[in-house]
């Protein structure tokens, strides 16, 4: 594996550079909603944007969905 990895670097690389943006947008997605719980979420779980790209685009639109209801923070 690390044969591998050391071989591959720009693979880390490409991976880094796509991830980075997304997680970046969904933070701040998050934040300014008041997603307490979907912040720490996406903070800490590492999935090379997926989740956060699932989040900008289904979960922080609006209040109609169940997982929104669900993991919104009451003011």
């Amino acid at each position: 594996m690390e044969q591998f990895l050391i071989q591959n670097q720009w693979l880390i690389f490409m991976a880094i550079l796509w991830t980075i943006p997304w997680k970046g947008i969904a933070l701040w997605k998050s934040a300014r909603l008041g997603h307490k719980w979907w912040f720490i979420a996406l903070l800490v779980i590492n999935t090379l944007g997926l989740l956060e790209i699932l989040y900008i685009f289904i979960f922080s639109k609006g209040k109609s969905g169940y997982l929104t209801n669900r993991f919104q923070t009451k003011p």
